[in-house]
């Protein structure tokens, strides 16, 4: 799942080697903290947040077998 958004953000920004995916795991709550460039943080979220929204959601449905709640975190 972690490489999913590694992939994701690397193909949306201008500094993909800056792409970096932590994940974090408590109970059944798993947090994938995606940090990027500052630059390109805006390209990551999208107009009004439609690209991150976009994000979460390919996230959260690749995530219905692991039976856990999912969430992804911008971080610049």
């Amino acid at each position: 799942m972690e490489q999913l958004v590694g992939v994701i953000a690397k193909a949306l920004v201008d500094h993909p080697e800056d792409v970096s995916v932590r994940t974090l795991e408590k109970d059944r709550l798993v947090v994938y903290e995606l940090t990027v460039h500052p630059e390109d943080v805006g390209k990551v979220i999208g107009k009004q947040g439609k690209i991150a929204k976009a994000l979460r959601t390919v996230v959260t449905s690749a995530a219905v077998k692991m039976d856990k709640r999912v969430t992804v975190d911008i971080i610049s």
